[in-house]
């Protein structure tokens, strides 16, 4: 299980906090400094919501990226991830609000 998480987010932080008080074992990763992990390129483009707009550079025309353009971005420009986001067992969920990683979970 693993948790993409920038500590200068506060909803980031409170998704640590969620999962650290219900004694969940996760891995803290740290996007903006490892990138974005290769095992998870896939399954984190197709989540709804998953690039955060204002954060793109250049001139991307997020709105009509494919999959395939959206690892392409995640890959390049890996501080446009929204997140929280958490990834279990080939699945993920964007925590906004963070409570959504919970509610995630109990479907898992």
């Amino acid at each position: 299980m693993r948790l993409y998480h920038n500590p200068r987010c506060s909803k980031s932080r409170q998704a640590v906090a969620l999962l650290t008080e219900a004694g969940i074992d996760f891995e803290d990763y740290r996007y903006l400094s490892e990138g974005i992990h290769s095992d998870d390129l896939e399954i984190l483009s197709t989540l709804t919501g998953i690039i955060r707009s204002k954060d793109v550079v250049g001139d991307v025309d997020v709105k009509s990226l494919d999959s395939n353009g959206i690892q392409t971005l995640l890959k390049e420009q890996p501080n446009c991830l929204e997140r929280p986001v958490l990834v279990f067992h080939r699945n993920a969920v964007v925590g906004r609000p963070p409570e959504r990683i919970l509610e995630f979970l109990q479907t898992q």
